[in-house]
């Protein structure tokens, strides 16, 4: 069976015969830069027949979870997807896709479906007609801005879709997640739409973490130096104190290994140098902190290890092509 590179239906049997060897603790390190931002969710309710489209938003992910009924996802290359109750779609490019009670069903943009506010950020949609009594579906959907801080390159990499059955064995902790979201959204209480953001990047940490469990379909770059132990404690390393000076021969020492074998083995695996690397990471860093007003420039600069506001700037720019103010 050929795998689509760009699907990803994550299921038990990934894992069991081919051990993946993993850098918990990095992992960990790159799932706690992961931010959503914006959050904006709908609880939709369809009848038996039904059809949504979604509009491609870069920069922002698509988060949708099935409660209640089937449905079929239609993805921007034409391909179909059926899903079932306890289904969780995390789509990280934020493509165009489209939700079906059935293949060829046509679709209606979800921003022209008439809405009720249900409180802060989250909003119902309800496309059932009233000679149907028993909803075709219940769905909850959400679209935020997705930060990854640390973790852009390694989400340059992911798929556009994930799905992951929060029934199945392989997510214990997911389903009692996508329940509590569901609480929140129907109950209204003080604070929930705080609540709900929390509990969205606990889930997409969840089904990212098993994207990288199941091998990241052999991806390169990072998602090959997790496979790497010696590269991953040096990797690691530079996530925990970004604004070191760091040399070549100090990241070598961190993975044992000489100097020059360092730094072929990282050029080849991670497509570039280890201080080029040092210095995205960095400016990746500086993005997310930037979006926080509360941060000065000066703090930023000096949290990375700049000696001054003017040099980081200069980096800043040269890296992402603008100023560090334009980024606030």
């Amino acid at each position: 069976m050929i795998r689509n590179p760009f699907f990803l239906t994550i299921t038990p049997e990934m894992t069991q015969h081919d051990p993946f060897a993993l850098s918990s603790d990095l992992i960990s390190e790159l799932l706690t830069g992961m931010r959503l931002r914006g959050v904006q969710y709908r609880r939709i309710q369809t009848g038996s027949e039904f059809g949504m489209a979604f509009k491609p938003r870069p920069g922002h992910a698509y988060f949708h979870y099935l409660a209640v009924g089937s449905a079929v996802l239609k993805t921007g290359d034409g391909a179909l997807h059926p899903l079932s109750a306890g289904d969780v779609v995390f789509m990280p490019h934020g493509m165009a896709h489209q939700l079906l009670s059935e293949p060829g069903h046509t679709a209606q943009d979800i921003d022209d479906f008439a809405v009720a506010p249900l409180g802060e950020a989250v909003s119902g949609v309800d496309t059932c007609p009233s000679r149907d009594t028993i909803p075709g579906a219940i769905l909850f959907y959400g679209c935020m801005a997705f930060d990854l801080g640390g973790m852009q390159s390694l989400g340059k990499l992911m798929p556009e879709t994930m799905v992951a059955d929060a029934k199945g064995e392989r997510y214990p902790g997911l389903l009692p997640v996508m329940d509590s979201m569901k609480r929140e959204i129907c109950s209204g209480r003080i604070g929930f739409a705080g609540i709900l953001a929390r509990l969205a990047e606990v889930a997409a940490a969840m089904i990212v973490r098993g994207w990288v469990e199941c091998g990241c379909e052999n991806a390169s770059g990072i998602a090959a130096a997790l496979r790497e132990p010696r590269l991953a404690r040096a990797i690691l390393a530079l996530h925990r104190h970004p604004g070191r000076n760091w040399t070549v021969a100090e990241l070598a020492a961190e993975s044992h290994i000489s100097r020059s074998v360092f730094a072929a083995r990282f050029q080849s695996m991670i497509g570039v140098s280890p201080l080029r690397y040092v210095t995205e990471l960095r400016m990746q860093l500086a993005t997310q902190w930037l979006s926080d007003s509360k941060i000065s420039i000066e703090n930023v600069a000096f949290r990375l290890g700049y000696t001054s506001q003017a040099a980081f700037s200069r980096a800043y720019k040269r890296i992402t092509g603008q100023s560090p103010g334009v980024s606030r």
